[in-house]
Order: C-alpha cells, then sequence, then structure tokens
C-alpha cells in the first residue's frame, strides 16, 4: 500500500523500522551477541543502528556516568529510577525514534524490561508504578522484539568479573541478580509472543546462530517496512 504526500503525489510504504532489545543479568552476554547480530544483519543490506542503555544520545550518556559510578552507592532506589527513565526519554527522543523513521533494524542494548526488572523487582519499587513511568518514558515505545540471555547467577557474575571494569551494579549481592533474573523470567512469562528466553550458557557461535533464527522470522516478516542499503561483505 502507498501513501501520499500533501501534495497528493503517491510515496512509497512507509518505513516503520524494527526495534530489538537484549536484556539479561550481568555478564549473560548480551553485548557480545547484539553486536555479532548487527554484523550479520548489515551482510543482508539492512540499516543497523547499535545504541544502549544507559546511554545511547550524549546526555543519556552523562546520566549512564552517574548511575553507574562506584562512589554513588548511597544512591536512593527512587531516585536511580527517575535518572534511569530521563536517560531513556532523550535517548527515544534523540537516537530511537529517529533511526525508527528511517526504517532501520535499531539493536539496543537493555530498554524498558531492564528498568522492570532491576528496579521494579530488584529493587522492589513494583511492576505497576514503573510499567506506567516507563511508558512515559518511551512516548509508548515497545520493542517488536526483546531477547533474554538467560544465565545463572553465579556464572554470569564470574563472567563479569573476569571481564573487569565492575560498576555501581555489578557489585550487589548476588541475592539483588538473582531477584532481577526472576523478574526477567516473570516479564518473558507475561509476555512470550515479544519477549523470547534464550540460554545464555553454550558457545558463543550456538547462541548466535539461535538468536539468528529467531530474528530472521521476525525480519523477514517485517521486511517491506525496513530500509535496505547496499549489502557488503563483512
Amino acid at each position: 500500500m502507498t501513501n501520499e504526500g500533501n501534495d497528493g503525489m503517491p510515496r512509497g510504504p512507509q518505513k516503520q523500522g524494527f526495534l530489538l532489545s537484549f536484556e539479561g543479568i550481568e555478564g549473560c552476554g548480551k553485548s557480545t551477541q547484539l553486536r555479532r547480530l548487527a554484523k550479520q544483519l548489515r551482510s543482508r543490506g539492512y540499516l543497523v543502528v547499535e545504541t544502549r542503555e544507559p546511554g545511547g544520545s550524549q546526555i543519556s550518556e552523562q546520566i549512564r556516568k552517574v548511575l553507574l559510578d562506584l562512589g554513588n552507592s548511597g544512591m536512593d532506589i527512587h531516585c536511580e529510577l527517575l535518572l534511569y527513565l530521563a536517560s531513556r526519554a532523550q535517548h527515544v527522543a534523540e537516537t530511537i525514534l529517529p533511526a525508527l523513521d528511517k526504517g532501520a533494524i535499531v539493536l539496543c542494548d537493555r530498554f524498558s524490561d531492564a528498568t522492570m526488572a532491576y528496579q521494579g523487582y530488584g529493587r522492589g519499587v513494583g511492576a505497576s508504578p514503573v510499567a506506567r513511568l516507563n511508558r512515559f518514558a518511551s512516548a509508548g515505545t515497545m520493542p517488536d522484539l526483546t531477547i533474554v540471555l538467560d544465565v545463572p547467577v553465579a556464572i554470569g557474575l564470574a563472567r563479569k568479573r573476569r571481564a573487569g571494569h565492575l560498576d555501581r551494579l555489578d557489585m550487589e549481592r548476588e541475592a539483588f541478580h538473582q531477584t532481577v533474573r526472576n523478574g526477567y523470567l516473570r516479564i518473558a512469562k507475561r509476555d512470550s509472543r515479544r519477549v523470547r528466553v534464550l540460554d545464555g550458557t553454550p558457545p558463543i557461535e550456538e547462541v548466535s546462530a539461535a538468536i539468528n533464527r529467531l530474528v530472521d522470522v521476525r525480519v523477514s516478516a517485517r521486511k517491506a517496512k525496513l530500509t535496505k542499503v547496499e549489502s557488503h561483505a563483512v
């Protein structure tokens, strides 16, 4: 179906893009898998935007530094929640929505489900208030697909420690991370169409193959709404 512009001339199909978020506890492997998927999608000619939360825009990255600073261990949980939401509001307005309007596949390292899992469940703020605030901060923007890479807490934290560069949330007690993991599984159970849980413990290549199979089906269904650019070898 073609759209008409203000001058009455026909336009091509309206681009809507595709928003895919990667979620999971610390050390689940989501950042690695996001980069691998971006490379695979670009090799097929798609316009791909990689971004992250907290962060993803100049202002949001400044908020990220405050949120993850080890020196801010005394941060109030409500302050923490509102800073994540402020970062998201700027990120959505400045980065995500413009990219979707161009028909890009946006790959986001954490999005609104992280706030639900970490602050709603992990901090005990509650699902209802976080859901309302998430909708407000994101202007109603929701991922078309969310992939939760699930790993046991002990494995995830061990990976994180080996990688180094620990931040404020990495230093939380193991019980907190277990509550976050359980929160992600609750989110996935409640919204199984959008949120898919994949085992994050196999080798990287095996996890990547499972992600590619899942994404191929969803992206193919939206192909007409996505922008293709010149394919190139990777």
